[in-house]
């Protein structure tokens, strides 16, 4: 029997996601980090076809409410997220090392993430709103913020003043939906 949790993909179901940096490190402490997983967020949103229906980026975890993609599934989604992620930034990190701090280090003794993430099934409007409420107010939570739309790096701002990020949210018209087929 596995420890891991399991995972219900197929469902036609949004998935409330967090992923947790490797050992709580802040890699995303500042503005540049943050808007650097934005972008690879957009890329992988458009590559994978799904929905992004809110996101929150703090400085030590991610939390996503995304639809399922039309290609693979939401584990897919999250591999390509934090690789793409991680491969810019510990290539920058690395091109600042000094030629003696290279040696001292082996070669992907770097993490930036933590091995798995929760994914939460999110099956009612209810738990929906819920859960955008709980993202969008996690920096003011954190004190990083007072209110939720000074956090730049938040679907908030999408939500309460109409505006696009650099995560398009809620475009429905561009990702179809998943739905098994059914059994014959």
């Amino acid at each position: 029997m596995s420890n891991h949790p399991r995972r219900y993909y197929g469902t036609n179901e949004l998935h409330f996601i967090t992923c947790s940096c490797h050992h709580r490190q802040p890699w995303l402490a500042n503005p540049q980090r943050r808007d650097l997983l934005l972008a690879v967020l957009e890329e992988v949103r458009q590559r994978y076809g799904f929905v992004v229906v809110g996101y929150v980026a703090m400085p030590d975890h991610i939390h996503l409410l995304i639809s399922e993609p039309e290609k693979g599934d939401p584990s897919r989604v999250m591999q390509a997220i934090k690789q793409g992620f991680s491969r810019r930034v510990l290539k920058s990190v690395r091109k600042r090392r000094k030629a003696a701090q290279q040696e001292l280090l082996a070669v992907g003794a770097e993490h930036v993430w933590q091995r798995r993430f929760y994914d939460f099934n999110v099956w009612t409007a209810r738990k929906r709103i819920e859960k955008l409420r709980y993202m969008h107010r996690n920096p003011v939570a954190r004190g990083l913020v007072q209110e939720p739309e000074q956090w730049p790096w938040s679907s908030y701002r999408s939500y309460a003043f109409g505006e696009e990020g650099a995560v398009r949210i809620n475009q429905w018209g561009e990702a179809r939906m998943k739905i098994p087929s059914p059994a014959t």
